[in-house]
């Protein structure tokens, strides 16, 4: 059964590939879609050949009767798979005799009160108010903790429902704080996530090896907001702000690709890499930067020294002023001024005197 229902999606699938280049085979494809819809099928069969997981592309199609009728296998099968997964769970409940039926009102307070009793902590827990979601905490420093329990509730119509709660009690210090809310954002990947393409998966090999080295260069400080940080998806964002913006690093922007990756793996600038992964440069924002600003904060404070000198050295490379009153300024008519003599013409010839207005800085020459 397994092997003819792959086939016959086989047939499906091909179907639908040709009925997008060729209205034509819609017909052919709406046919094998038909005969897919009365193939006799379990929950068994459908979990080994995962053909429902598969056949939900269709349901994607261009063509508006494919994707209808797809939507309609898809739906007949997932009700199959609920009916048949209520009725294992009944049947195995039923064999063992573990059910226990509750009505929906019955308070969650002896739900509580038993499982105190198995989890022996070390002060007795106050029942928690009936219909309340929260647990009181205890002026311990220990924490119980309780996986699942199990309630079958019966509902008006008779059928039973079987509902899996998990229960969590948490005993605070004295001081009467809150306990700590769930971690709200995505979960921390534990390795890096790769696109299939070689050299972008090299680019994003490059950046988290370079990102996970921050923890092993920082101080204690730090320490706490470095291990928040998920150097994987970091790595991730950067290496596709990059392709977005720039494409292919083989291409005229590889110049840039190098920028970025000789500053952010560079042992001695941690503190770019250090930077980027606590967020104080956002992926699109490297792009943008030059290569004095990914620099590490004893280059830059080198760079800035290296630029007031060489602007000292400029200003003393002028020729030598001085103040003079034997000039008298044509446009504000004050002699304050000051003056400096070059060599412009052949040696026999007298200096140019160039002259300056203190006053209203205007200039001029004479010879």
């Amino acid at each position: 059964m397994e092997k003819q229902l792959t086939e016959l999606f086989e047939s499906v699938k091909m179907a639908a590939e040709a009925a997008e280049n060729s209205p034509g085979e819609e017909d052919r494809c709406l046919d094998v879609l038909k005969q897919l819809k009365k193939f006799p099928v379990n929950y068994q069969v459908l979990v080994s050949t995962q053909v429902g997981k598969r056949l939900r592309q269709l349901t994607k199609h261009k063509s508006e009767k494919i994707k209808a009728l797809a939507s309609d296998v898809v739906e007949i099968w997932k009700t199959l798979i609920v009916k048949e997964t209520m009725s294992n769970k009944k049947n195995g409940a039923d064999k063992n005799g573990d059910t226990v039926k509750a009505e929906p009102a019955r308070s969650e307070s002896e739900e509580v009160k038993n499982i105190q009793k198995n989890a022996k902590p070390e002060r007795a827990i106050p029942s928690a108010k009936p219909n309340s979601d929260k647990v009181q905490k205890l002026e311990t420093s220990s924490t119980v903790k309780i996986e699942k329990v199990g309630v079958v509730l019966t509902t008006k119509n008779g059928l039973e429902e079987h509902v899996d709660k998990k229960v969590k009690i948490e005993n605070a210090t004295s001081e009467g704080r809150k306990p700590a809310a769930d971690p709200v954002g995505p979960q921390k990947l534990t390795s890096l996530i790769y696109c299939k393409d070689p050299t972008r998966d090299k680019v994003r090999e490059i950046l988290a090896e370079a990102l996970c080295k921050v923890s092993s260069e920082i101080n204690n400080d730090l320490h706490d907001r470095v291990n928040k940080c998920d150097p994987y998806r970091i790595a991730v964002l950067v290496e596709t702000s990059m392709y977005e913006k720039w494409g292919k690093s083989s291409g005229p922007q590889k110049a840039k690709y190098r920028s970025v990756l000789f500053n952010i793996k560079d042992s001695n600038n941690p503190d770019f890499r250090r930077k980027v992964l606590l967020g104080d440069f956002e992926p699109r924002a490297i792009l943008e930067l030059t290569a004095d600003e990914m620099a590490s904060d004893a280059r830059q404070v080198q760079n800035e020294k290296i630029k007031q000198k060489a602007l000292f050295n400029s200003e003393l490379g002028g020729p030598p002023q001085a103040s003079t009153d034997q000039f008298t300024c044509g446009r504000c008519k004050k002699k304050e001024t000051t003056y400096y003599q070059m060599q412009t013409r052949s040696a026999d010839e007298p200096m140019t005197t160039f002259v300056t207005c203190v006053n209203c800085n205007n200039r001029w020459k004479f010879c």
